[in-house]
């Protein structure tokens, strides 16, 4: 591209808790080039508003029932393509919205180059929370029409970036070898999220840190801390649809002190929750890119325990910065944990962990991966 020219970034409708992933790309881009945001629900309190032009198309959900939802979706993406097409950007990298067909193809149209970069497969995610809704059949064909509009986004790009090989793999886009970009790292503070206490002077603490739903395979870690010895806690940090029922489910291991329930907490505690953790333990199902606070954990030296979906199994190295879960039953899980937890390599883990996080995700890898990308498009 030479001198790179100036990029607009697209991504899904941003919520409190999704706006760190959106504020990390466009500091890694700003970094390289102009940048801009198209984008809709922008919390009223978002450092976005400050610091970068943005244009906001709507400014409220997209409904509780489907119909209203989906919808809503069509409207806004005609809205965003109208937006597109007025705007100088010669770059628009659409992140996590790979099935906005319609402004993909405007953009194509008005002469512009088109990065998708998925954040996970979004088709399987909506196809879980509509499953709790309407009949099976009935949210797999809507699945899969969200799917179907992926598949022709994809085809339309002229570049596709995912985190990691296996992520591409995962979401079968390695077949678009030519012009697949799977190198496309994330940004995580390495100075914020750090080793504040060694983990070999950490209490045997494992636990969870994230959103408490049914993705996140909270039901089956409710059922590995009910077995886990007393002398092994298990603490679960954060909120969701299911906080309620794990409190109700595990009230008599809470009680004696055996699980902690530490509920929402603000993101700046977040590293000081990871530094308790001798034990990051994420059995998540295969809907996440490259989960964040993996990332995060392993700079603050905290191994990890994952299932091996996507993006995981490129940064959860056996033996080295944590385990994969190869084996979900509850019992096997926390017999695993057991081990890890007793294990005397754990330490050298941890040094490795951070390693690994800060030459492979700091600021300046994320910004040498992006330059990359752009100089080649």
């Amino acid at each position: 591209m030479g001198d790179l020219d100036d990029v607009c970034v697209v991504p899904q409708p941003i919520s409190t808790g999704s706006q760190q992933h959106v504020l990390a790309l466009l500091q890694i881009i700003r970094e390289l080039t102009s940048v801009s945001l198209i984008t809709a629900n922008l919390p009223s309190d978002s450092p976005i508003r400050d610091e970068y032009e943005f244009v906001e198309i709507a400014a409220r959900g997209t409904g509780d029932t489907i119909p209203t939802a989906a919808i809503r979706f069509v409207y806004n993406q005609f809205r965003m393509a109208l937006e597109l097409s007025r705007r100088e950007e010669s770059v628009v990298l659409f992140f996590g919205t790979t099935s906005y067909f319609v402004p993909i193809l405007v953009s194509k149209i008005s002469g512009k180059t088109v990065i998708l970069e998925p954040r996970g497969d979004v088709p399987l995610t909506l196809q879980i929370q509509w499953e709790r809704r309407v009949p099976s059949p009935i949210a797999r064909l809507l699945a899969g029409s969200v799917r179907l509009l992926e598949s022709i986004g994809y085809r339309l790009a002229d570049r596709i970036v995912t985190y990691t090989p296996s992520m591409a793999k995962q979401l079968e886009l390695d077949r678009y070898g030519y012009k697949l970009y799977p190198h496309g790292a994330r940004y995580i503070d390495t100075e914020r999220f750090s080793i504040q206490t060694p983990c070999q002077k950490r209490d045997d603490i494992v636990g969870f840190v994230g959103r408490l739903d049914e993705e996140k395979g909270i039901r089956e870690l409710a059922e590995v801390a009910k077995r886990l010895p007393k002398d092994v806690t298990f603490r679960f940090v954060g909120d969701g649809p299911l906080y309620e029922w794990l409190k109700s489910e595990l009230d008599a291991e809470i009680q004696r002190g055996e699980v902690e329930l530490a509920g929402w907490v603000d993101y700046d505690e977040v590293p000081a929750e990871l530094n308790r953790l001798k034990l990051l333990v994420m059995p998540s199902h295969p809907t996440e890119g490259l989960p964040t606070t993996i990332l995060e954990a392993l700079a603050c030296g905290t191994p990890v325990y994952a299932t091996p979906v996507a993006g995981v199994p490129d940064v959860v190295l056996e033996g080295e910065t944590g385990f994969l879960i190869t084996n979900t039953q509850p019992q096997q899980i926390a017999q695993s944990i057991i081990s890890i937890v007793a294990d005397d390599d754990l330490a050298r883990m941890s040094e490795d962990s951070r390693r690994l996080a800060v030459t492979e995700y700091g600021f300046e890898a994320a910004v040498r991966r992006y330059e990359e990308l752009f100089s080649e498009v």
